[in-house]
């Protein structure tokens, strides 16, 4: 057994926990809390130098008997992954619908006497789908290999899909909204509609990779079904799904906002996907070589 001082990244000391050569992270953590309880066990980042990286919770720390300290960080008030998802998404759902069924929140006398268009109640339904779809998913289908994130990504995530929403369905429902010529219409619903089953096959795919209750990690390959074939191509097809549902969207309607949104997911997903990429070629040295992160063929 070795008795090893626990400091804050600040040096302050918080007290002295002992464990052995096999004691994992998670276990250390537990330690902290019951002797420190402001630190419950989602708030902290254990490290072996004060501005080293976090180490994981399913490690051991085994140069700590020279040391003889470790360093936690406090990673603040932390939200449930799923919690945080359910928000995010049961917003949009409910800002998009208000604003499509009773437009004179927004538009007053100017929504009286008229009527959404064809068009206008497609994109509703393949709003709604679209995030009714996330909802179940989070509840599910998705497994998380982190149980909580900082609550301040609450806000920002939350601005960020419900101010969307309000900025999309305003110009998609406005009462002089022109629906764009029909092959247009027709050719942006195929998109959407493949796209998010693809987006839900890739979904379902990583779930079944990983075993409920574990953090296994696989080389994600395409299985029976012809839409994980993207995975010959890229490392991140959910990604490249969810760009290419919001891509037929845009088209479906025409509206700027709507394609404004879509790049913005691009690019955040791009920025997640290259760290995904990166990780899977540095985990596995097998990985292969002719995928890219989210675009087939370019990025």
């Amino acid at each position: 057994m070795v008795q090893v001082e626990v400091l804050t990244t600040t040096n302050k000391q918080i007290g002295t926990i002992t464990f052995d050569e096999n004691t994992k992270v998670k276990d250390i953590k537990k330690q902290i809390a019951s002797i420190y309880p402001k630190l419950n066990v989602d708030r902290q980042s254990i490290r072996s130098e004060p501005k080293g990286k976090d180490i994981n919770d399913d490690l051991t720390i085994p140069s700590i008997s020279n040391a003889r300290k470790i360093y936690v960080k406090d990673l603040g008030p932390q939200i449930g992954w799923k919690t945080l998802f359910l928000l995010e998404y049961s917003g949009p759902l409910l800002v998009y619908g208000l604003v499509a069924l009773r437009p004179w929140i927004l538009y007053g006398d100017r929504a009286q006497g008229t009527s959404l268009s064809t068009t206008a109640i497609i994109a509703l339904g393949c709003w709604s789908a679209h995030y009714v779809k996330r909802i179940l998913e989070t509840l599910f289908v998705h497994r998380f290999s982190h149980g909580t994130m900082p609550i301040r990504n609450f806000f920002k995530n939350c601005g960020y899909y419900w101010g969307f929403a309000l900025y999309v369905a305003y110009h998609v429902n406005h009462p002089l909204f022109t629906p764009p010529p029909l092959y247009f219409q027709i050719c942006g619903l195929a998109l959407f509609a493949v796209s998010e089953l693809g987006n839900l096959s890739i979904h379902i795919l990583l779930r079944n990779l990983r075993p409920e209750g574990t953090k296994v990690r696989k080389i994600p390959v395409p299985n029976g079904n012809p839409l994980t074939l993207l995975y010959n191509f890229v490392s991140c097809p959910n990604y490249t799904y969810e760009f290419g549902a919001w891509l037929g969207f845009t088209i479906l309607t025409s509206c700027i906002p709507a394609g404004l949104f879509g790049l913005a997911g691009l690019y955040q997903m791009a920025v997640w996907a290259l760290a995904k990429h990166r990780n899977y070629k540095k985990e596995f040295p097998n990985y292969p070589k002719n995928r890219k992160a989210i675009l087939p063929f370019v990025l």
